[in-house]
């Protein structure tokens, strides 16, 4: 057993070098990693808070690194079953208490990607496969299209560009922005981005847990409705959880009509149908829907609250239910990508939200796939070498060179350039002031 244990162990090191290689690279490419520029911060990385989660629950905050060895070398000596990664700091976080001292407030977070955390568990009011921490294929959708929903709006709305999925290990995705003007924003700026994506505000109690005002959609709703939400609630939805079949469900839904009559006219239209129909109970959902729809059409002029009533149901079972108070503060920490969820085993990859349908939560390797495979001889888990051919097909593989190709190179190109203007522009500046 003491081998076996000394085994897992070393394994479990490689691993963890390997994604905290990764995730440096995440880090340090915020400023470039070529540290020899004269325009780099050479001490930005030194400045970025890490957490590690030891055995039995440990909990170790504001570790910082002066290099790649000296996190490496703190990670073979630890052996974190987590690692999470905070803020960068004015001040360096491990020195923060001699800071302190000095009766001034300097230690503070001046940098941070704009993050986002949606997780599955939020969600158990409106899917009937699953509940808690259990995830299968007819839920896990409802990720999918939280991922396009935010993604597309990162992109088209606020203009980012390097944005980066990441697979919690278990019940939810995370999301890294990591433009640089997501990076300095300040908490008030992050808490505007986190409440223009705020729809879901009921709780437990309340039937009504969306009230969409106003006579239109606001654009962005409404473009994610139109060519995401709808779609996805009549088809995808409908056939994974039949939401509508019986009475517990459909009675969630009427509760949502502020009309009591047309409450109880299809609530006694679908009790007298329910022992008659031969019909499936994905269609017996796609029925009652439609006369729904109809019956609410019909009747819309009745009250103001019922004109988007449709639309409040589809948004309430499909529109992404983000964690608000992880995104609004810079100091909040979040799962390094790569880690290895240590009740999973389940490895944090990377997801591409340009394919996200294909991504599947209970495929992704776990560790003792991974140590499996290292065992056979059939990965070197060399994420160094591009020209490896074993890199494609070992089982971190794809999820190496998505990482590498889609995100982090031109993540690293946008840095450099940036630091080369800003460098060029201070130059410039600096030979005006000498100029008559």
């Amino acid at each position: 057993m003491a081998f076996l244990r000394t085994r897992y162990v070393l394994v479990l090191s490689l691993t963890l070098t390997l994604k905290a290689i990764l995730l440096l690279i995440i880090t340090s490419s915020m400023v470039v990693i070529d540290g020899k520029h004269p325009g780099c911060d050479e001490y930005y990385f030194g400045r970025r808070e890490f957490s590690f989660t030891l055995e039995n629950d440990v909990y170790l905050r504001y570790k910082s690194f002066k290099s790649v060895s000296s996190l490496e070398h703190a990670i073979k000596s630890c052996f974190p079953y987590k690692i999470d990664i905070g803020a960068v700091y004015s001040v360096d976080p491990d020195k923060r208490h001699a800071y302190s001292q000095t009766g001034t407030n300097v230690f503070t977070p001046v940098e941070r990607e704009l993050v986002f955390d949606i997780d599955i568990t939020d969600y158990d009011d409106v899917r009937y496969c699953c509940s808690g921490a259990d995830v299968c294929s007819k839920c896990w959708p409802l990720m999918t299209v939280a991922i396009k929903v935010i993604h597309t709006s990162l992109k088209e709305d606020f203009g980012f560009k390097h944005i980066l999925w990441v697979f919690s290990g278990r019940r939810g995705v995370h999301c890294w922005v990591c433009d640089p003007k997501a990076r300095r924003m300040t908490n008030e700026q992050r808490s505007a981005v986190a409440e223009y994506f705020r729809v879901y505000k009921g709780n437990e109690n309340n039937a009504r847990k969306v009230a969409l005002m106003g006579y239109s959609l606001h654009p962005f709703l409404a473009r994610s409705y139109v060519d995401l939400l709808k779609g996805f609630f009549e088809g995808e939805l409908q056939a994974n959880q039949s939401i509508f079949s019986t009475k517990d469900k459909y009675d969630k839904i009427l509760e949502m009509i502020s009309d009591e009559d047309i409450q109880s006219e299809l609530r006694e239209k679908w009790e007298k149908s329910a022992n008659r129909s031969s019909l499936s109970e994905e269609a017996i959902s796609l029925v009652r829907w439609d006369q729904l729809k109809n019956t609410l059409q019909s009747k819309k002029h009745k009250a103001p609250t019922l004109r988007m009533c449709v639309e409040e149901i589809v948004f309430t079972f499909a529109y992404p239910r983000i964690d608000l108070e992880v995104s609004k503060q810079m100091n909040h920490l979040l799962k390094a990508p790569f880690c290895v969820h240590p009740k999973t085993g389940r490895v944090c990859v990377p997801i591409d939200p340009n394919n996200c349908d294909e991504f599947d939560p209970l495929a992704v390797p776990t560790l003792s796939q991974l140590i499996e495979e290292i065992n056979s001889g059939g990965s070197k888990m060399d994420v160094d070498d591009d020209d490896d051919d074993d890199t494609d097909t070992s089982l971190l593989g794809k999820s190496i060179k998505f990482f590498r190709s889609s995100f982090l190179e031109p993540l690293l190109k946008s840095c450099k350039e940036e630091i080369e203007s800003s460098y060029k522009t201070k130059i410039d500046k600096s030979k005006d002031s000498f100029s008559w």
